[in-house]
């Protein structure tokens, strides 16, 4: 059986902020079959995540490209395989059978053949919706819980910062913050998204960043005390102002540097001496380096939202032609939450 499986690609490589004239929708026959012998699986797709760090893989050359399997360039024209949900359609690994939910590595397209089975496991629902798996019982998730408990090393009551914290980290990092003892400020780029961080997620407070015009007199009003952890998402300006207001021995987790991924003028230059003097202790860290907590980040995650502790922020989009836009909105703020595309029904 064949069947007709559209897919997303870059047009050219990307430098700057995407546009979308940089993508297109392409379309291939893809048969519904797999060569005899071989561990491959052919996967329904139905959700996909949809991540900032992709616009670095875009890029003609990044350092990054360099640094992990996850991180390699992406060829102009070519599938580009992303976090996501599907279903197994035909299998030649043992370990899968048609009609198993899956979770792993496979693509922004409606089918994709997974080779080997690589990336892939089996998945169990545990009763949620299956775009939690997407994003906060997967990598957002797993980001969130082990940079802010196995970096940042927080002891109850300490004072915490999140940049971005309406996104898909940030806004789990300040409900994990907060059901542990901390006091947690996020910052964010509209009314709206304050609203929910201090409404909604509990923040105890929340400033729209887009506001101050210094953004180190804006830390300080909102950390008289100073800054014990800093988990940053954003980079550049944000961050030398939380540097300069760290306290001694404070924590800086470098999740991403989400300003700086398109402005190639933007560079962060926090005071060294503050860094040195103050004793602060800053760490970039990928969710590939945290598996050591999995179980630990499942099994908690999972039971602060069956009691209701934790919400899941979601900001999902519907259909494989809305891929494009819904990874151009990052770039625009567009996004509440994580960003997923919903890509077909189950």
């Amino acid at each position: 059986m064949e069947v007709t499986n559209k897919y997303v690609a870059i047009r050219t490589h990307i430098e700057g902020a995407p546009q979308d004239s940089d993508f297109e929708l392409k379309t291939e026959a893809l048969c519904l079959s797999v060569e005899p012998g071989s561990n491959d699986v052919v996967v329904k797709i139905l959700y996909v995540s949809i991540d900032p760090y992709q616009i670095n893989r875009m890029k003609k050359y990044s350092s990054s490209q360099k640094s992990s399997s996850f991180a390699v360039g992406i060829t102009p024209g070519q599938a580009i395989d992303a976090y996501g949900v599907g279903r197994v359609v035909v299998s030649g690994h043992p370990g899968f059978e048609r009609d198993d939910l899956v979770v792993g590595v496979i693509s922004w397209g409606e089918y994709c053949i997974v080779r080997g089975g690589n990336m892939l496991n089996k998945l169990d629902s545990m009763g949620f919706p299956l775009s939690y798996h997407v994003g906060i019982l997967g990598f957002s998730g797993l980001t969130a819980y082990g940079g802010f408990f196995e970096l940042c090393k927080p002891k109850k009551g300490e004072k915490v910062f999140v940049s971005a914290a309406s996104g898909s980290v940030g806004n789990l990092v300040g409900q994990y913050a907060k059901l542990f003892g901390c006091y947690v400020v996020g910052c964010a780029g509209t009314k709206r998204k304050i609203e929910l961080l201090k409404e909604k997620l509990g923040f105890d407070d929340a400033f729209n960043y887009k506001e101050e015009t210094d953004l180190k007199s804006a830390l300080k009003r909102y950390f008289p005390e100073g800054i014990d952890i800093y988990f940053d998402n954003v980079g550049a300006e944000m961050l030398e102002a939380a540097v300069a207001n760290m306290n001694t021995f404070g924590r800086v987790a470098v999740c991403g540097v989400i300003s700086e991924y398109t402005d190639s003028k933007k560079r962060a230059a926090p005071d060294m001496l503050d860094v040195v003097y103050k004793r602060i202790t800053m760490q970039g860290f990928l969710a590939a380096d945290l598996m050591n907590v999995y179980a630990d980040f499942m099994s908690t995650t999972t039971d602060h939202l069956r009691t209701g502790k934790m919400q899941a922020i979601e900001d999902i989009s519907h259909g494989i032609e809305n891929v494009p836009s819904a990874f151009i909105g990052l770039f625009c703020g567009d996004n509440v939450g994580k960003k997923i595309v919903q890509i077909t029904d189950d």
